[in-house]
Formats: C-alpha cells, structure tokens, sequence
C-alpha cells in the first residue's frame, strides 16, 4: 500500500526544515502570513474498493493518522454500497508553526533560532536578512553567536583598526576565535559595514585580514646565494635566508640571475652559479616577489614540473615579471627521462596565453593527452648531471649580455647532455 503514512507527513515537514521554510518567517515577525499556516500537508489513501477489500487495512491507517498529535484532520463521508455510511481523512492540516516544529522534534533548535534573532535585532539588524536566509547555519552557530556579534560590534567601530587580530580585546574572546570563525565573519562584515572599509578585491579565508584592515603576516622569500663572492650575512657564505618581502624588496646586491624552484631539496641542491641566487617558490602566487623592482633588472629563469600546472604558474609569474625564461621544462627533458615519468591527477585545461611557442605546443600535448594520459615528470627527478649541464649552458649563453626572448634555455643542449644521464 502506498498510503501516506506518519512517516511520510513527518518527511514533508523535515524538507520544509530543511529548506528554511519554517524559520524563516520568524525574521519578519510574520509567521501566520508568510509561512503558510495553516499548513496542508499532502495525503494519499484508500479508495472505495479499498474499503471492501482491505477493510481492516483502512481502519488501522485510520487509526493511526488520529493518534498523530497536532494534526488536524478533515473528513469526507462515503457511503460504501456494502459497508454503509463510512469516513475517511479527506484533508491533513498542521495548524500552528509550533505544531510543525514539535511534530518534528525542532522546538528546542526553533528556540535557538529565536534567541539568534532578537540578539540580533537589537544589536545588528542588518543581519537579519543573513538569519532569513541561513537559518540552520544560525542554529549551528547559536552558542557562538552572541560573541560573533561582538566581533561585528567590535568592528563596525573601529573599521580597518590596522592592528594584529591578536591584538583585539573584546571581553571573552580571543583570536583563535575569530580565526576560525572567519568564513562567517566575512559573510556578516559584508553586510555590515560600509564599503569603505572592505577590500573587496581580497577574497577568500586566508585574505581575511587583508579584506577588513587588520595586520597580516607578511609575505616571506627564502633564497640562497650561489656565489661566494656574494656576501649578504657575515657567514657561511651561502646561508639559507629568509626575509620578508619587503626586506627582500630593499636588497642591494650584484646579482645578475635568479632561479626559481618549487622542490625544496632542489633549492637546497642547486649548483653554484655566478652573481646568481635561487628562490625556494611557492606554486601559485607571486606577491612576495612582485614588491622588489630590482628583479626586472635580473634574469629570471623558472624551473617548475613539467606538467599543466608547472607551465601554469610559469605562466602566471610571467605575468609580474614578463623576462622569465623556463629552465629545463621542454621535451627534450621530458622525452630523456621517460622512466620517471608518473601522472597528474588533475590537469589544468584552460589556455596559458605567456607561454613561448614550444612551451604551448608541450603544453598543448600534455593538456590533451597526446603523449600518455596525466603525464607529468617531476623536477626532482631528472638527472643531476643533466641539471648541472644545462646550467652551465644557461650561465654561458646569458654571461655579459641581456637574455633575447624568454624561450627554455635548455633545449640547445640536450644532445649534448643525453650521455650524462
């Protein structure tokens, strides 16, 4: 039988739950109009022949849809030609928001939401509209949220305060708090304060200091220096630096080339290079390097993996600096080190427009496939003899004279290096 059943009327109130339908109204006071109580539930039951046939089947449904408490239940008469005069529920209605809600088991969480809103209307009523429309991520937050208001509170008046956040004081909330609560906080800050004083072009959690004026942690450059007659710190010679970006930005030294590498040991590996330096990266993102003008004057050479994303980031850091040039990401590489090929799980599909001819059309066959499906060759795994070889060559093609083009300096020299592997 497929007659509803108090199970059933249960799930059409839980989806209404679920949806916010029944919360919502409570943000305009304006439960009876807006929500659409009395409420008709949905019902499907007996027939004439049900009644003849399944009898007792029809009395037991009957029964049980009487016990369901807070549903209100219109008859239909039906004058059966075997049985007589009989009824049965014609109409199923819930009368009351708080019918609805106990039905359910959502008093308590109903009451939760009610606490949130007049907090909220007293305090910020901008955020009621928030409430309206996330009414069970209001729930969820319902033990917080009295301290989310505060930090709202607390920057609606001193908006881009240009302090740490954990210089905040605000009575019974600290900075961890507020650091974990940031996905939220962005959402009720937007609608609070005044333009001004949001950064709209930062987005996202990890710029939310950005976006509301507070202090961030600044933006860090670790490099090494690859020659010895280039000294920044008394000793060694060659010591691994960290600076911010800004000290890195203020750097006075004879450098001529600056390498770039996203693995951490072949930064640490590197060979010596005259009045060169190497840069540990940092995938995608290049704030920390666009601050120092100096490194226009460089060459600049990038050496990342040889896959989609690998030629990605060298396309977006070509975007701040124009003259970089790709260090050992072109076929001839690829094609050497065939036996420590592995794959990229995902693969960036849209075009990279600053890469050289022979880059794009690498590009191109790893992007579509046409060489094996994923195909990606890790930076550290090509041989260090042929790293070696081919920065040699690149020290020897650029010394004394500006570097023409930005094409792979490596490529030249792969005949000659093969033997080395």
């Amino acid at each position: 039988m497929s007659w509803t059943t108090a199970a059933d009327l249960k799930a059409q109130l839980n989806r209404l739950w679920e949806r916010g339908e029944l919360l919502r109204p409570l943000v305009t006071d304006d439960v009876a109009s807006a929500s659409g109580f009395p409420l008709r539930l949905r019902l499907k039951g007996p027939g004439s022949a049900d009644l003849a046939d399944r009898f007792e089947a029809v009395r037991a449904w009957i029964a049980e849809l009487t016990t369901i408490p807070r549903l209100r239940i219109e008859w239909r008469a039906v004058n059966h030609r075997v049985l007589g005069p009989q009824r049965l529920p014609e109409t199923l209605w819930v009368d009351r928001l708080d019918d609805a809600l106990a039905l359910i088991g959502r008093r308590g969480d109903a009451a939760r939401f009610t606490r949130c809103l007049e907090m909220t209307r007293s305090r910020q009523p901008a955020l009621l509209e928030w409430l309206g429309q996330r009414p069970l991520q209001a729930i969820a937050l319902a033990d917080d949220w009295e301290r989310l208001l505060a930090v709202v509170d607390w920057l609606s008046r001193h908006p881009r305060p240009g302090i740490y956040i954990r210089q905040v004081d605000i009575p019974g909330i600290h900075s961890k708090f507020i650091e974990a609560h940031r996905g939220v906080l962005s959402e009720l800050l937007d609608l609070v304060l005044p333009a001004e004083a949001v950064a709209a072009d930062r987005v996202g959690v990890g710029r939310f200091a950005a976006r509301y004026g507070f202090l961030d942690k600044p933006n860090r450059v670790r490099f090494r220096l690859l020659d010895d007659a280039v000294r920044l710190l008394p000793s060694p010679a060659r010591a691994d630096v960290t600076l911010d970006a800004e000290s890195f930005a203020r750097l006075a030294i004879p450098i001529r080339r600056v390498f770039i590498t996203e693995n951490e040991v072949n930064f640490l590996a590197f060979p010596d290079a005259t009045a060169s330096l190497v840069v540990f990266g940092s995938g995608y993102g290049w704030d920390a390097l666009a601050r120092a003008e100096w490194l226009g004057a460089c060459t600049l050479h990038y050496w990342g993996d040889i896959d989609t994303h690998g030629f990605a980031i060298l396309d977006q850091l070509r975007g701040r600096f124009g003259q970089v040039a790709s260090f050992l990401m072109d076929r001839a590489t690829l094609m050497a080190h065939e036996t420590f090929w592995g794959e990229e799980p995902d693969q960036v599909m849209h075009d990279l427009p600053r890469l050289t001819a022979s880059e794009r059309a690498l590009f191109d066959d790893l992007r579509d496939n046409r060489i094996r499906k994923g195909l990606r060759l890790e930076q550290e795994r090509i041989g260090f003899g042929w790293v070696e070889t081919a920065l040699a060559d690149a020290l020897l093609e650029n010394s004394g004279r500006a570097v023409e083009g930005i094409d792979s300096i490596a490529a030249p020299i792969r005949r000659r290096s093969s033997s080395r592997l």
